[in-house]
């Protein structure tokens, strides 16, 4: 569904919309001034699907958010698809970029993970839009020139370069939508995490075996104990990317001269 990735609209009316132009328009030309702009109709958007998740985003919703009808939001933005896009170029754009620990290449990637686990705390639906096919906007074009230079001059040949890049971006998608998931069942049962193990211990112990799953129950039971829980989102992020780092220090050093 449309909803759910981006680039699904009209590929020039998509384009046209996010760099300010008219279909027949080159960069550099800008198309007359509308009542409503981009980043207006974009905001609304926005702070639609932060409060109430990307499926309340409908052109009739934002709308109303913006005091207008549906029938003339659709002559500033041609559908829900490329409204889809305006709103995921907006973030990309205005994301923060903190700056790195150190000046090694660890501590730029580092950062880049850290600025994209940002972004989807405060958008927790981005994390939902399947990507393969990106909006090219000036938000994701700035973005992506932002990131590939965290491993500049590491010596990897540059579709390597890409796809360390990709790979670092879907770990952090990965577990900003474990997190989301976290924080749902926590919302809807009302109880942490340690909270809801601690009430179904009796429950659960029945039917969990230490003799038949030895391995299972330590290493369970260790892990319950470290984190209050079965999954901790935070450690799980940590973890994850240094190991992430060192699998690309390990790829890194290959391509090093002797």
């Amino acid at each position: 569904m449309a909803s759910d990735r981006s680039s699904a609209g009209d590929p020039a009316r998509t384009l046209a919309l996010l760099w300010g132009l008219s279909a027949e328009e080159k960069p550099g030309r800008r198309g007359p001034r509308q009542a409503k702009s981009p980043a207006e109709i974009a905001a609304a958007a926005i702070a639609l699907a932060d409060a109430e998740g990307v499926d309340a985003v409908t052109m009739r919703r934002v709308a109303q958010e913006l005091g207008v009808s549906a029938m003339a939001l659709y002559t500033y933005v041609p559908g829900k698809a490329e409204l889809l896009d305006l709103m995921l170029d907006t973030v990309y754009a205005t994301m923060r970029r903190a700056a790195p620990a150190g000046d090694g290449w660890r501590d730029r990637v580092a950062a880049v993970a850290d600025d994209n686990r940002a972004l989807h705390r405060a958008h927790p639906w981005v994390a939902r839009i399947a990507t393969s096919r990106p909006p090219l906007g000036p938000g994701l074009m700035a973005k992506y020139e932002y990131e590939l230079r965290a491993l500049e001059g590491t010596g990897l040949p540059d579709v390597e370069l890409d796809a360390a890049l990709t790979h670092l971006l879907g770990f952090v998608q990965t577990c900003a939508r474990m997190a989301a998931d976290e924080r749902g069942a926590e919302q809807d049962s009302r109880m942490s995490d340690e909270q809801w193990w601690s009430a179904n211990a009796e429950l659960l112990a029945r039917v969990l075996d230490p003799e038949r799953y030895p391995v299972a129950a330590r290493v369970g039971a260790a892990a319950g104990e470290a984190h209050g829980g079965a999954y901790s989102p935070d450690h799980a992020y940590a973890f994850g990317l240094a190991r992430l780092l060192d699998g690309l220090a390990a790829l890194i050093e290959t391509h090093r001269k002797p």
